[in-house]
């Protein structure tokens, strides 16, 4: 069950970022999502919209604790630091 508990931890910590990224790109930019994310990646900017996305992991890990389901945020603190190493070479 632990494992388990990690799994959906990492990809609650992958979701996340994924939304956040969404959400940043449709209410402040002009583009639509896939359109918006090729002009980021041109203009070197994604590393960026990827770190603003993952403060929803944040609120994910917070949740997470005051339901006691410390595993899950293990795992979601391992997707954060997953997500800073792939930013850092975006």
């Amino acid at each position: 069950m632990k494992k388990t508990d990690l799994l959906i931890g990492v990809l609650i910590g992958f979701v996340a970022p994924i939304i956040g990224s969404f959400i940043f790109v449709e209410a402040f930019t002009p583009y639509s999502f896939l359109e918006g994310i090729t002009i980021m990646k041109s203009q070197g900017l994604l590393g960026k919209v990827i770190t603003l996305g993952a403060i929803l992991n944040i609120a994910a890990l917070f949740i997470l604790m005051r339901l006691n389901r410390e595993m899950m945020g293990r795992g979601v603190i391992l997707a954060t630091i997953i997500l800073t190493i792939v930013t850092l070479f975006v």
